[in-house]
Protein backbone atom coordinates (compact mmCIF):
# COMPACT_ATOMS: atom_id res chain seq x y z
CA UNK A 1 0.00 0.00 0.00
CA UNK A 2 1.46 3.67 -0.51
CA UNK A 3 -0.13 6.67 0.66
CA UNK A 4 0.06 10.61 -0.98
CA UNK A 5 -0.46 13.10 1.36
CA UNK A 6 -0.88 17.00 0.39
CA UNK A 7 -0.45 19.18 3.29
CA UNK A 8 -2.38 22.58 2.83
CA UNK A 9 -1.95 25.75 5.27
CA UNK A 10 -5.19 27.15 4.44
CA UNK A 11 -5.53 30.99 5.66
CA UNK A 12 -7.59 31.58 8.49
CA UNK A 13 -11.21 32.56 7.15
CA UNK A 14 -11.05 30.69 4.00
CA UNK A 15 -11.77 26.84 5.21
CA UNK A 16 -15.14 26.85 3.57
CA UNK A 17 -14.02 27.91 0.39
CA UNK A 18 -11.56 25.51 0.24
CA UNK A 19 -13.56 22.67 1.18
CA UNK A 20 -15.82 23.46 -1.28
CA UNK A 21 -13.20 23.97 -3.95
CA UNK A 22 -12.19 19.87 -3.23
CA UNK A 23 -16.42 19.59 -2.81
CA UNK A 24 -16.56 20.48 -6.98
CA UNK A 25 -13.12 19.51 -8.35
CA UNK A 26 -13.45 16.37 -10.39
CA UNK A 27 -10.82 14.27 -9.43
CA UNK A 28 -11.06 11.35 -12.03
CA UNK A 29 -9.58 9.08 -9.73
CA UNK A 30 -12.07 6.41 -9.46
CA UNK A 31 -11.05 5.66 -12.91
CA UNK A 32 -7.33 5.28 -12.32
CA UNK A 33 -6.33 1.43 -11.96
CA UNK A 34 -4.28 0.37 -8.19
CA UNK A 35 -6.59 3.67 -6.76
CA UNK A 36 -8.25 2.33 -3.37
CA UNK A 37 -9.32 5.69 -1.60
CA UNK A 38 -9.08 9.57 -0.79
CA UNK A 39 -10.12 11.46 2.12
CA UNK A 40 -9.39 15.86 3.04
CA UNK A 41 -8.79 16.17 6.44
CA UNK A 42 -8.87 19.12 8.26
CA UNK A 43 -6.32 19.54 10.75
CA UNK A 44 -5.69 21.69 13.67
CA UNK A 45 -5.54 25.54 13.75
CA UNK A 46 -3.03 27.76 14.13
CA UNK A 47 -3.44 31.63 14.46
CA UNK A 48 -3.19 32.23 11.12
CA UNK A 49 -3.84 28.99 9.31
CA UNK A 50 -5.66 25.52 9.53
CA UNK A 51 -3.83 22.72 8.68
CA UNK A 52 -5.63 20.44 5.66
CA UNK A 53 -4.41 17.43 4.23
CA UNK A 54 -5.28 15.61 0.79
CA UNK A 55 -4.98 11.45 1.15
CA UNK A 56 -4.73 9.35 -1.59
CA UNK A 57 -4.47 5.38 -0.90
CA UNK A 58 -3.00 3.23 -3.80
CA UNK A 59 -2.03 -0.26 -3.98
CA UNK A 60 1.59 0.56 -5.13
CA UNK A 61 3.87 3.10 -5.52
CA UNK A 62 3.88 2.29 -9.43
CA UNK A 63 0.24 2.56 -9.21
CA UNK A 64 0.73 5.98 -7.88
CA UNK A 65 3.50 7.07 -9.93
CA UNK A 66 1.60 5.56 -13.21
CA UNK A 67 -1.73 8.15 -12.20
CA UNK A 68 0.87 11.25 -12.32
CA UNK A 69 1.83 10.67 -15.69
CA UNK A 70 -2.05 9.23 -16.58
CA UNK A 71 -4.35 11.78 -19.04
CA UNK A 72 -6.64 11.71 -15.43
CA UNK A 73 -4.27 13.63 -13.92
CA UNK A 74 -3.72 16.44 -16.03
CA UNK A 75 -7.25 16.62 -16.27
CA UNK A 76 -7.83 17.08 -12.33
CA UNK A 77 -5.07 19.63 -12.21
CA UNK A 78 -6.16 21.32 -15.46
CA UNK A 79 -8.26 24.14 -13.17
CA UNK A 80 -5.37 24.37 -10.39
CA UNK A 81 -3.66 27.42 -11.78
CA UNK A 82 -8.02 29.29 -11.39
CA UNK A 83 -8.05 28.98 -7.95
CA UNK A 84 -7.01 31.98 -5.96
CA UNK A 85 -3.91 32.56 -4.07
CA UNK A 86 -5.82 33.94 -1.21
CA UNK A 87 -6.57 30.27 0.30
CA UNK A 88 -3.32 29.61 0.57
CA UNK A 89 -0.24 30.08 2.84
CA UNK A 90 2.42 28.90 0.64
CA UNK A 91 2.57 25.82 -1.86
CA UNK A 92 0.74 22.36 -0.85
CA UNK A 93 4.01 20.34 0.96
CA UNK A 94 3.56 16.87 -0.77
CA UNK A 95 4.53 13.72 1.58
CA UNK A 96 4.66 10.07 0.08
CA UNK A 97 4.47 7.07 2.57
CA UNK A 98 5.04 3.25 1.43
CA UNK A 99 2.96 0.97 3.92
CA UNK A 100 5.42 -1.37 6.18
CA UNK A 101 2.66 -3.12 8.20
Amino acid sequence: MYLAMNRFRIARGQEDAFVEHWRNRESYLDEVPGFLRFHLLKGPQAEDHTLFSSFSEWTSEDAFVAWTHSEAFRAAHANAGNTTRDLYLGPPQLELFESVI
